[in-house]
């Protein structure tokens, strides 16, 4: 039996990087963690799903790491099972830059926001319009303002227990007026921001309801100005239309007509922005121009102008 103990414990210590997805940032000394066995599968098959095929192993980002909250970078194990490189999963061939169509931006800033009630997790992958590569990331999980804790833990269990993350988003998880913060600042250290509207840069949304939509209703529960920088934004389901001559009705729909294979976990934030980044690629190697189609009356933010007459409503 003590053998037995000693074996679970090795099993289940922090260092373990099969835990690392619903374990602390820091140990428990007093007590046994013991995921229950729903977790454990979900956990394990976390590093499995819809892996696309090629000659690199595909490996689940690291959510701390995504933070900047990663603990074991000096654990080889833990760098084995885990990506901690956004920009490895989209890589494109450079020979094929010259099918590029010039833009009037600089950089496109792939945003898919999470949570219904409220927002869950914020993304954004910022990504150069010249070589389509990822410059950077701004990822936070994002804790509700008015749940109660048990509403808050029951959603929660509910959202990202299916994809095993659930612990992590406890550990990191912040409110909305500090992630716009700390997002400011990431903008303003990329130059893309200087306190009004964006500079040479724009967002791309799979939809429109992340911006005009959820933003506000956020910034309303959270008690803060909408920011000027969600002014205007791209959706690309309008681009797609335009430029395909084809209405795909969600992110999905648009991967399978594009041939594009499904990577990570739908509705986990982090992983759907990097897929829409894959269809903005896309799109752009096949030599479209990626322009505004939303932009907010200065005079009433809350209406909006849409840009394009043939669009996704």
């Amino acid at each position: 039996m003590a053998g037995l103990r000693g074996c679970l414990s090795k099993m289940l210590s922090h260092r373990n990087p099969l835990f690392f997805s619903v374990s602390p940032l820091t140990p428990h000394p007093n007590h046994l963690f013991l995921p229950s066995m729903h977790t454990l599968k979900l956990s394990a098959s976390l590093s499995t799903s819809h892996a696309p095929s090629s000659h690199s192993r595909w490996k689940p980002m690291c959510l701390y790491h995504s933070q900047g909250k990663c603990t074991k970078m000096d654990d080889p194990v833990h760098l084995e099972r885990f990506n901690h490189d956004c920009s490895r999963e989209l890589q494109v061939n450079t020979a094929e830059l010259n099918k590029i169509h010039s833009q009037n931006l600089d950089f496109f800033l792939v945003l898919d926001l999470e949570g219904r009630i409220e927002i869950l997790e914020f993304p954004v992958l910022m990504i150069s319009a010249k070589t389509m590569q990822v410059e950077d990331i701004f990822h936070r999980f994002v804790r509700p303002s008015k749940m109660s804790e048990q509403r808050v833990n029951e959603y929660i269990e509910g959202k990202y227990g299916k994809f095993g993350v659930d612990r992590v988003w406890n550990d990191t998880a912040i409110p909305f007026k500090e992630v716009i913060q700390q997002f400011e600042a990431w903008l303003m250290q990329h130059q893309l921001w200087k306190g009004r509207e964006l500079n040479r840069a724009a967002f791309v949304t799979c939809g429109n309801w992340d911006l005009k939509t959820k933003v506000p209703q956020q910034c309303e529960v959270s008690k803060i100005k909408l920011p000027p920088y969600f002014m205007e934004w791209i959706n690309l389901k309008d681009v797609y239309l335009n430029f395909y001559n084809r209405r795909a009705t969600g992110m999905v729909t648009m991967m399978k007509e594009l041939q594009i294979p499904l990577v990570g976990s739908h509705h986990l934030g982090i992983d759907d922005s990097k897929n829409i980044a894959r269809v903005l690629q896309h799109m752009l190697l096949d030599g479209a121009l990626i322009q505004i189609t939303a932009r907010r009356n200065p005079n009433s933010p809350g209406d909006v102008n849409f840009l394009f007459k043939n669009r996704i409503r």
